[in-house]
């Protein structure tokens, strides 16, 4: 019996298995057990086929298993050691050393790339043992450091390889681009609206979660593109989280460090932002995960899919639960909602009047629960600009993105270096306790708060909040304490007109 190493998949992480493959006496038969799903079975066709145009014949009754067999097998990630597997078993090579194997198998018998490569070789590098893969898969394996893995463009080259008759190409590990991200659109692109890109470049610099608010063709769906430009690259941390996210669901991976952005349709389902499924698939929140997630029409959103988001958003990661079985995916996004005041979307602009009945407005407002309200740290106004305001503004260029964001770049370097030796990069994502213990406010300061909370009726979630927008305000100033004046800008932004 052979014994060869392939993985599968279980969120975003990479499992051992063990493929054993017998081969006995008897009519011509293949089967495959370990719990294989659908595509797993398909691989005996595939499979056989690839050695045949080797000049590899299966004969008798073959059986292979898929050990841990209690742990679901899914995709066509497990046709490469199958191959093989069979083909060890046929005597046409000897493995002499444990390797893990990842590719799904054409008919003539070249190597396809298949989804969970980065999983696969962070795996591989923990298990100290070579990782063969498709050619397809060299762009996110090279990003994975101290991994040893060879580039397979078909199932000759392999075999010749473990023969020893011939060489693979080792994957070498590559750097992502480290050029400027080219932002667009460009905040000099959008014209006036000084305030809320005041507001979103605070939202970059602490990653706090953003409400645009305004009439139809304000600028809110521009602005809110235009904040993936001003955000910070993305660590090797972070860039490998995002690596496996990506690389799970086989979206390609662009060799950059920019930030994921993803603008999910208010027609989504739950599962489609959530995750779920069959197979316990990660959502657009995962795949927003350490970038952003835009969500235009932030009313028309179904209301139980509005209040799925509480706790991902909250915490940074969201349990996904089926009954095959449950998976927790990281989902620490910056949040960024737009809506219309009203349902005819004219409410309290100067230049169309509002034709909503105040019932209509209520009933509007309502969609959006004020538990999910509490989570947004800074509610922005954006007003319509009119003709005579747009023209006069022609020709005048606002401040560049590449500027804003070595202002928030500078703003985030404090932050991880106040943070770091408690496991935080930003602001928003510390929690209440340390809060209140790191961010002391003095007398005048105390004082000032506590007059203006309460008219303003803050939660304690709320007042979290103000606090830590307000540090991020006083991180962009470079100043070591929160002041008043930045505990004002701070409150300014719990103020929004959609609430009025």
């Amino acid at each position: 019996m052979s014994l060869v190493g392939g993985i599968t998949l279980k969120g975003i992480h990479a499992y051992r298995v063990e493929v054993e493959v017998e081969v006995t006496g008897g009519l011509f038969s293949i089967s495959i057990v370990g719990l294989p799903d659908a595509a797993v079975k398909e691989a005996k066709e595939r499979v056989r086929a690839a050695l045949r145009s080797l000049g590899l014949r299966i004969r008798g009754r073959v059986a292979v298993n898929l050990a841990p067999a209690d742990v679901p097998k899914e995709g066509a990630l497990l046709d490469l050691p199958i191959a093989i597997g069979l083909a060890e078993k046929l005597g046409s090579l000897v493995l002499k050393g444990e390797a893990l194997f990842l590719g799904e198998l054409a008919l003539d018998g070249r190597v396809r790339g298949v989804r969970g490569a980065v999983p696969a070789a962070l795996l591989a590098r923990d298990l100290k043992v070579p990782l063969f893969v498709s050619s397809e898969n060299i762009p996110e394996v090279a990003l994975v450091e101290g991994v040893e893995a060879y580039a397979v463009n078909e199932l000759q080259e392999l075999i010749g390889h473990l023969r020893g008759e011939g060489s693979l190409e080792r994957i070498r590990k590559m750097d992502p681009s480290e050029l400027e991200v080219n932002a667009e659109p460009d905040f000099s692109d959008i014209k006036g609206q000084g305030a809320a890109k005041r507001a979103l470049e605070i939202a970059a610099a602490g990653h706090h979660n953003v409400l645009l608010t305004g009439s139809p063709g304000s600028g809110k769906t521009m602005l809110a593109r235009a904040l993936r430009g001003v955000l910070p690259p993305l660590s090797d941390e972070e860039l490998t989280e995002v690596m496996l996210v990506r690389s799970t669901v086989g979206l390609a991976f662009e060799n950059s460090r920019n930030r994921p952005f993803r603008a999910v349709h208010h027609t989504s389902s739950a599962v489609a932002v959530c995750g779920g499924g069959t197979s316990l698939r990660p959502g657009e929140i995962t795949l927003a995960h350490r970038g952003v997630l835009f969500l235009d029409e932030f009313t028309e959103f179904r209301r139980d899919l509005l209040e799925s988001l509480r706790q991902p958003v909250e915490d940074g990661n969201i349990v996904v639960s089926r009954s095959t079985g449950s998976v927790t995916y990281p989902s620490r996004v910056l949040l960024v909602a737009a809506c219309n005041p009203c349902p005819c979307g004219w409410k309290g602009d100067p230049l169309e009047p509002c034709r909503c009945s105040p019932t209509e407005v209520e009933r509007y407002q309502k969609k959006m629960s004020g538990p999910i309200l509490d989570r947004i740290d800074l509610y922005v106004s954006v007003p319509r600009l009119s003709s005579r305001e747009l023209l006069g503004l022609e020709g005048q260029q606002g401040e560049k993105s590449c500027r804003i964001r070595e202002r928030v770049c500078a703003a985030r370097k404090i932050q991880q270096k106040r943070w770091s030796s408690w496991g935080y990069s930003c602001n928003a994502e510390l929690p209440e306790k340390l809060l209140r213990k790191e961010i002391p406010l003095k007398g005048d300061v105390r004082n000032f708060l506590q007059s203006i909370a309460s008219s303003l009726r803050l939660s304690g979630r709320g007042l979290s909040r103000v606090l830590r927008v307000a540090r991020t305000i006083a991180d962009l100033e470079g100043s070591e304490t929160v002041a008043v004046p930045h505990l004002s800008e701070a409150l300014a932004y719990r103020e929004t007109g959609f609430l009025s």
